[in-house]
């Protein structure tokens, strides 16, 4: 089933949905999803400053694949900052702790 997702009330109204479907109580649901109950509350309720990043890993903890469908027109653009992004990683490699008895 595919939904159009504009808003975090949309996403809220889907885990929501999906949480008492499988008849899952919000406290042990964010137990097991590692987020606080708070958070939870906050995303089923449509709180707008809900954090996109807890939300999207969330969704896709829970097996629903988030998508963005973009204009043709806007994938030269696209492609043109996904390839600076790329360039940028590889110039500033990721760092190693070094051991405190070193």
């Amino acid at each position: 089933m595919k939904i159009p997702l504009s808003t975090v009330e949309d996403a809220g109204l889907v885990i929501r949905a999906m949480r008492k479907h499988n008849g899952i109580r919000i406290d042990d649901f964010a137990l097991t999803a590692k987020v606080s109950r708070q958070l939870m509350t906050d995303l089923e309720n449509g709180k707008p400053t809900v954090q996109m990043g807890r939300v999207l890993l969330l969704l896709q903890n829970m097996g629903v694949r988030v998508t963005l469908e973009l204009p043709d027109a806007v994938a030269p653009a696209l492609a043109l900052e996904q390839d600076k992004r790329k360039r940028r990683r590889a110039s500033f490699p990721p760092t190693t702790s070094v051991p405190a008895d070193a």
